[in-house]
């Protein structure tokens, strides 16, 4: 079985810690794709408490853009995909020069039924706050709200974590 797990939440509600546990449950060797890239100081010590945290003999991959191919790439029985974050993903793509939004978010949409491994999707729920002043903030949160809604489509397992208790939205209880 290569069960699909969409883990949503606020900033520090627990869904990174939640993802790992999950992934070293699993007893599947852990693949870590990292999307976000330390663009100051806070984002370098928020990334390096996200490193300190997990087991080293875990494999990390950074990547900011091509997520669906550096899943392809780590794909395989007996492995288990651990993505935080697909928002940080979304900023990446967003932010892009060439703005790959639309071809990345279906290559990502399209490659998931399909993989072999576990995956474990971490992301943040923007949607429960204020609809923001300006057109780019509000692009990214639609965009976030689409992806999230098709991936809980896709995926067996939907978790929504709130103060670090996790509320399952789909799928089979923890």
């Amino acid at each position: 079985m290569n069960p699909k797990t969409l883990i949503l939440g606020g900033v520090r509600s627990g869904k990174s810690r939640l993802a790992e546990t999950l992934a070293r449950d699993s007893g599947r060797q852990v693949v870590y794709v990292a999307t976000a890239h330390a663009g100051d100081e806070e984002m370098a010590r928020r990334i390096a408490a996200h490193r300190r945290r997990r087991p080293a003999h875990w494999q990390t991959v950074e990547e900011g853009v091509g997520l669906a191919a550096a899943l392809q790439a780590h794909d395989g029985p007996g492995r288990c995909l651990v993505v935080d974050c697909l928002t940080l993903w979304l900023t990446n793509l967003l932010l892009a020069a060439d703005e790959p939004l639309l071809r990345e978010t279906r290559a990502l949409l399209a490659c998931l039924p399909g993989l072999a491994a576990e995956v474990i999707l971490v992301s943040n729920e923007t949607g429960l706050g204020i609809v923001p002043a300006e057109p780019l903030s509000r692009r990214f949160n639609d965009e976030a709200g689409r992806l999230h809604q098709a991936l809980a489509q896709i995926c067996d397992r939907v978790i929504l974590t709130v103060a670090g208790l996790p509320q399952v939205l789909k799928g089979e209880p923890l």
